[in-house]
């Protein structure tokens, strides 16, 4: 089966030897995503509310710069670096994916890449 690397200048490009996605067969599967600003090496402001919006703009880019659209994702993994964000991330990611929400798992981790508080990464179909 064949791979396919999406690239986008609308995400932060990758801080290390990965990809942003890469689509095999019929599914694009992200790297995970901070709140990296694109163009920047800083994090979007704003607690977890902006981070969250942030990291969730990143991956709609990677998600449309592969064909997709955030309401063909089918999974997302959710790491936040204190679960008692959880209700507030919610919030904010309820607002990307309003109707028929992907399966999700949400776990805490103990720490995030560039002291993150939230990092996403996505499944979708293409």
């Amino acid at each position: 089966m064949s791979r396919q690397v999406v690239s986008t200048e609308g995400a932060p490009a990758a801080v290390g030897p990965y990809s942003q996605g890469i689509i095999t067969g019929n599914l694009l599967f992200t790297a995970g995503q901070t709140a990296l600003v694109p163009g920047t090496r800083s994090l979007a402001e704003g607690g977890i509310d902006g981070q969250t919006r942030q990291v969730l703009k990143n991956l709609k880019a990677i998600i449309e710069a592969a064909g997709s659209s955030l309401d063909r994702v089918v999974k997302t993994t959710v790491y936040l670096a204190d679960m008692n964000d959880f209700a507030a991330m919610n919030v904010i990611y309820a607002t990307y994916f309003p109707n028929d929400p992907p399966a999700r798992t949400t776990i805490q981790a103990a720490k995030l890449p560039l002291n993150a508080i939230v990092e996403i990464e996505a499944i979708a179909q293409v």
